[in-house]
């Protein structure tokens, strides 16, 4: 299966679902889910594995998009027991160190974008 740009503008909508959920946490709005934190089973990462790796993976942007995906969810989970710990304020400014993974990656997924559309 070729990847379209739909393909592409769907992964960049499931990273915005993602921070939209992270805040939810992190604002006690909704319960974490362990599953937003996990590289296979959040949406992104579901995506990257049944889609891009299969027939992808070897552009150098793959793997690099999978680590910074990999690093951004674990600096969620820090903010999520930074949260649960009570150090709300901290969890909070936290929030930025995800906007910066966000626009790695979302820098990543335009070089897979460029490179699979070839």
């Amino acid at each position: 299966m070729d990847l379209t740009n739909l393909d592409f503008q769907q992964a960049r909508i499931k990273l915005v679902l993602f921070k939209s959920r992270l805040r939810s946490v992190i604002y006690g709005v909704r319960e974490p889910d362990e599953a937003l934190f996990s590289l296979r089973l959040n949406p992104l990462g579901e995506w990257l594995y049944a889609i891009v790796k299969p027939r992808y993976g070897s552009i150098p942007a793959v793997t690099l998009l999978e680590n910074e995906l990999s690093r951004m969810l674990d600096t969620a989970r820090s903010l999520v027991q930074q949260h649960q710990n009570g150090k709300l304020e901290e969890a909070r400014l936290g929030l930025e160190r995800i906007d910066a993974h966000a626009a790695q990656l979302e820098a990543l997924l335009g070089q897979v974008e460029q490179a699979a559309l070839q």
